[in-house]
């Protein structure tokens, strides 16, 4: 495969299908990640120009990291990889879950760094390389709801931004921070697009925003470290739960 391209984990659904789907326009072979929506990667592959599938299960670092090595001795021109995939499990601030925290941990944070490094460490491409870690807009807009996924997003922050300072010239690691944009949870859709508005500018933001962000990041000149909140100015508020919950109690930003 000679043409540039991107591994979209967690790619057949959700904000991950909106990134396949855009670098796809934009001329990029996609490589979806899955682990048990095989079905729908499949199908959304075979929608694209140019694509593929990867099946892997994160909870496995070895599995992930043998997913990268194997696509990197294949790809000619891999330039990007886009850490989407994550869990949303809630938990209580005062109570945390063992369980959940350690799979948030691994699957949110842990896997998605040895994939960065793993794919900085084998891929090939004389255009530079680009890491896009997905974290959220509640990391500058904390609340107490979610403890062991906002946990574990925090660390995925941190370790993108340590990490895009020992990269190579040319190379650059980046974090994309989405706000509210899909259901989640336990949520109604009438529920999402009441909650969603609870933003600076009182407007649902798009999954397609989120993607054009990520498609710059890949290809635009922005020096690495650098992080794009695309939330309709959601994290500039205070606010002390999570959306789900304020939508509930009837608040308003």
């Amino acid at each position: 495969m000679s043409g540039k391209a991107v591994l979209v984990t967690g790619g057949a659904k959700r904000l991950g299908a909106a990134f396949s789907q855009r670098f796809a326009e934009a001329g990029w072979h996609v490589v979806i990640h899955y682990n048990r929506s095989a079905e729908a990667a499949e199908a959304l592959a075979a929608e694209l120009p140019s694509a593929e599938t990867a099946q892997c299960d994160l909870s496995d670092p070895d599995a992930g990291a043998a997913m990268v090595r194997d696509l990197a001795g294949r790809l000619d021109d891999w330039r990007c990889l886009i850490n989407s995939a994550s869990i949303f499990a809630p938990d209580d601030v005062t109570a945390l879950d063992p369980r959940t925290n350690a799979r948030s941990m691994q699957i949110n944070a842990a896997s998605p760094a040895l994939l960065a490094q793993t794919f900085l460490a084998n891929a090939r491409s004389k255009a530079g390389r680009r890491v896009i870690q997905v974290t959220d807009q509640k990391l500058a807009n904390l609340n107490p709801d979610f403890f062991s996924y906002t946990m574990s997003k925090a660390a995925a922050d941190i370790a993108a931004r340590m990490m895009a300072m020992a990269t190579e010239t040319g190379d650059r690691v980046y974090t994309l921070a989405p706000g509210a944009i899909l259901p989640s949870h336990d949520q109604t859709a009438e529920e999402a697009e009441r909650s969603h508005l609870l933003n600076l500018l009182e407007r649902r933001t798009c999954p397609d925003e989120v993607a054009d962000a990520a498609l710059f990041l890949a290809e635009g000149p922005l020096a690495g470290g650098q992080s794009i909140f695309v939330d309709s100015g959601q994290h500039i508020l205070d606010q002390d739960r999570d959306v789900i919950y304020l939508e509930r109690k009837g608040d308003q930003p």
